[in-house]
């Protein structure tokens, strides 16, 4: 299962560091030796899913746009934050319409890195 976070954390960073304008937060590109326990079982959880959508879907997934790929991982993501954080932070479960570009463009890079792994 850590392999399955750390395919997450590396796709999020990868994108972080190609989409975001400008430095980013340290928090957004720290590493995964540095990155906190719930985050880890959050991102491994989230890689399980995206990755059993795309086997039950016999890998019919490749015909989803970018947007439908970024809006499934986003949402995923925000019911790991409701699991692991009581009280999260508006923009910590913010849907897909007010989130900034880059990271919308970030969460479909992690699906497709993760299609590609499958």
């Amino acid at each position: 299962m850590s392999d399955d976070g750390r395919i997450f954390r590396e796709a999020w960073i990868a994108g972080v560091k190609q989409h975001y304008p400008g430095e980013p937060k340290p928090s957004y590109i720290t590493p995964w030796g540095e990155t906190p326990e719930w985050e880890r079982q959050a991102a491994a959880a989230v890689c399980v899913q995206v990755r059993d959508f795309i086997q039950i879907s016999d890998g019919h997934t490749a015909k989803l746009t970018r947007e439908q790929k970024g809006r499934f991982v986003a949402t995923c993501w925000i019911a790991q934050i409701h699991k692991h954080i009581e009280n999260p932070k508006p923009g910590y479960v913010a849907d897909w319409d007010t989130l900034p570009e880059w990271q919308r463009e970030t969460d479909a890079d992690i699906f497709e890195h993760i299609e590609q792994t499958a």
